[in-house]
């Protein structure tokens, strides 16, 4: 239940919008005219589907063709509107300064140890894209090894993975070009730092795999697709086969090693420690998958199809592949443990009444991974709150050997092999840029060593705020969240918000550190906020089922709830609150403000998936039907139809609803994740059944990037362009002061 100040603000809040509401309506009397005039865009009123029976209309279904002309000048005219308002923001220039200042620190990634040499990722600071260092010694004097600024001017070539053989004497990475999910696979000799001449094309949601030979590997690919890979199409990737590569041939020579029946089924490849079986993983969604295995060792000579052994055969868990013994395979996995548990399988006696656990589930605490290290170790990490703990366990009786110990916050970059005797990894939080610990397992006794601290200038940790909170969702359930700001902020009820959200696809939004939030808090005396609202993996299977499917509502609810929860504590007031969300969270922004759009003063909605009915028709949408479900079905329709953001967009006036927050949608032209149609789609419907209305006063704008795609490996130069004129539309829309 709200508390009497939350009632009073709420009904506060409602009075004043109709009051507004009536005003415009006295003094538009005999000029009825739009506070913005949005760009013509054609409506197709001859476009009906019809779903069980029930006829549903899709005016810009034009829209979904990104290569028509009709197209292109609806984007030229849409960001044509949108660039002079962000523009027009008096700040913008001295927010670009800042924000490029604050970014402007050297980072670095975990070292890795591949043969001989060590390995690390580092920027000076502005750089468009990190460079890869080689290092004879750990502490010694690195040399560059790979630059990936140096495959593109404007930094939209980016390397956006890499596996080096298991010799270290061989480095395969992946390039993408413009943001697209599409990469090509190029590889290295670690020792003359030259490319072998073949190329692998037309890989996507994979990467490969190292045979025991050093020369032999395994990839997923989709040579079979015909048309455009750039990521500007919209078709769906289907059949996507495995294929055995040999190093120094060209990619015409490769072997088709397993297809499936499925076309939806994509595949993940690992090689044993043992170096003997290759372990196969296919997945048909984003969750649960199958689980088979080929011992190379009785294969002589790879010429087609390898033989597999098939020991999961239905969708009904998650298998992760963690460490072998012989033929006794560790596996992290949700079969009858929604908070994950590791598991023994013996590959010689595999049958499932044979399993055995080796670390049962926690009651509360999810286990996230686990990686061996150092011959007979694991290092496991879990999920405690939206903390993550790290603990060693010994494989020789999976009892915990020491818990490491950390602040709040999330570890990332783990670096270390079976056969390391040292581990690295990264950790961060909201006040935590990013530190790197060390363990050596050559020392007693064991000790967690801080190995590198990244400094920022003029950053002081000690000036600012970070709690966790947790709040009431409608069924009583608590729904953590975490508030950062400036120590001596006044908490009167005016100050601007952030709020952010996710909540699906079992993903666990943890404590991250981000400049643009810091300059929003410094620059603007704003308040961030994370929801870690349901649908997510905070809280393991559990948590996750509760968002998916029918219960998608529920999403929704928590973040809703999470906004009145920072109104009501006095945080923030609906005029100062923006909410922002990314691809499934631009979903969860969309349908907030469909649904409650007198809450929030702001929205930014990036990437997101607007279109509900027909999402699953491009690229690799039909993958999210295992936590959305699919409009194909008549009882999925049902519930999809009464939340999907583009059908539920209400014209203020109607149905009590008052004017819409300012909304500005971000995508690019080569995002092939979530396509840009969703958000072309979505805006003109915006426009034109709300943005046509004179009670509408705050702007439904777009951005469309262009050689950009859906996030990774998208340049320093435009993440700063990007959240800078995020910042430029908040301030420009909600009045918020500037504090130079």
């Amino acid at each position: 239940m709200f508390t009497l100040t939350a009632f009073r603000k709420y009904r506060n809040c409602i009075v004043q919008c109709l009051q507004v509401s009536l005003l415009r309506s006295h003094l538009s009397i005999n000029k009825k005219m739009p506070f913005f005039r949005y760009p013509d865009v054609r409506r197709d009123n001859r476009v009906i589907d019809v779903y069980h029976g029930i006829p549903v209309a899709d005016p810009y279904r034009w829209l979904e063709n990104p290569d028509s002309e009709e197209t292109r000048e609806f984007i030229e005219k849409q960001n044509a509107m949108t660039t002079p308002y962000i523009d027009s923001c008096e700040f913008k220039q001295s927010i670009i300064e800042c924000l490029t200042s604050v970014w402007n620190y050297p980072k670095v990634s975990s070292p890795q140890l591949h043969g001989t040499k060590y390995y690390q990722l580092k920027n000076s600071g502005l750089q468009n894209q990190s460079v890869m260092y080689k290092f004879e010694q750990l502490n010694g004097r690195g040399q560059i090894f790979l630059d990936p600024n140096t495959f593109s001017e404007d930094g939209t070539v980016a390397m956006v993975a890499y596996m080096f053989s298991l010799d270290g004497k061989t480095l395969a990475y992946g390039v993408s070009t413009s943001g697209s999910d599409w990469i090509d696979i190029n590889f290295r000799d670690t020792d003359t730092g030259d490319d072998y001449p073949e190329t692998l094309q037309k890989v996507k949601y994979s990467f490969l795999s190292w045979a025991e030979d050093n020369t032999t590997c395994f990839y997923a690919a989709y040579l079979d697709q015909t048309g455009k890979t750039d990521g500007s199409e919209t078709e769906t990737s289907t059949n996507q086969k495995l294929y055995c590569h040999k190093l120094g041939t060209p990619q015409s020579e490769d072997v088709v090693i397993v297809e499936f029946d499925d076309p939806e089924i994509r595949c993940q490849t690992t090689i044993s420690d043992c170096r003997e079986y290759l372990v196969l993983t296919p997945v048909k969604g984003c969750k649960n998958n199958l689980l088979s295995f080929c011992h190379l060792k009785d294969v002589t000579t790879i010429t087609g199809k390898l033989p597999v052994t098939p020991i999961v055969t239905e969708f009904k868990s998650d298998f992760e592949f963690v460490a072998n013994n012989g033929s006794k395979f560790i596996f992290l996995t949700n079969h009858n443990a929604p908070n994950y548990q590791l598991i023994e399988i013996d590959f010689n006696n595999y049958a499932e009444e044979n399993w055995k656990v080796v670390i049962p589930e926690h009651s509360r605490d999810v286990l996230d991974w686990a990686k061996p290290i150092n011959g007979y170790f694991i290092v496991t990490c879990y999920i405690r709150d939206v903390k993550d703990t790290l603990s060693l366990y010994s494989m020789d009786n999976y009892q915990k050997v020491l818990e490491f110990p950390l602040p709040h916050g999330s570890v990332s970059g783990f670096s270390g092999k079976r056969d390391d005797s040292r581990m690295f990894f990264g950790f961060t939080s909201f006040l935590i840029p990013y530190d790197i610990y060390t363990v050596d397992f050559t020392e007693e006794p064991l000790n967690l060593v801080k190995w590198h601290q990244t400094v920022l200038p003029n950053f002081n940790p000690d000036n600012y705020i970070c709690k966790q909170v947790f709040y009431s969702a409608i069924d009583g359930t608590q729904i953590p969240m975490s508030i950062v700001h400036k120590k001596n902020l006044v908490m009167e009820g005016e100050n601007p918000c952030l709020l952010y959200g996710y909540g699906g696809f079992n993903v666990t939004i943890g404590p991250s550190f981000s400049v643009s939030r810091l300059v929003f808090m410094d620059k603007f005396n704003g308040i961030f906020a994370v929801a870690n609202i349901r649908g997510g993996g905070e809280y393991g299977e559990k948590w996750h089922n509760a968002g998916r499917f029918k219960n998608k509502q529920l999403v929704f609810d928590d973040f809703q709830r999470a906004a009145w929860y920072l109104i009501d504590k006095d945080y923030t007031c609906s005029e100062k609150l923006t909410i922002q969300g990314a691809s499934n969270g631009g979903l969860l922004v969309a349908a907030c403000i469909n649904q409650q759009p007198y809450l929030y003063g702001c929205a930014l909605c990036l990437v997101g998936v607007l279109d509900m009915l027909r999402y699953h028709k491009f690229t690799i949408g039909y993958a999210w039907k295992s936590d959305y479900g699919c409009s194909d079905d008549a009882g999925q329709f049902d519930y999809l139809f009464k939340y999907s953001p583009l059908h539920n967009i209400k014209r203020p006036t109607e149905k009590g609803i008052v004017e819409y927050p300012a909304t500005l949608l971000l995508t690019g032209d080569h995002d092939d994740r979530v396509v840009p149609l969703h958000s072309y789609k979505f805006i003109a419907e915006l426009q034109y059944k709300v943005g046509q209305s004179y009670d509408q006063t705050k702007p439904l704008l777009i951005r469309i990037d262009t050689n950009s795609g859906h996030g990774a490996g998208k340049p320093t130069s435009k993440l700063i362009e990007e959240q800078a004129e995020m910042l430029c539309f908040m301030q420009k829309s909600l009045n918020l002061q500037y504090f130079d």
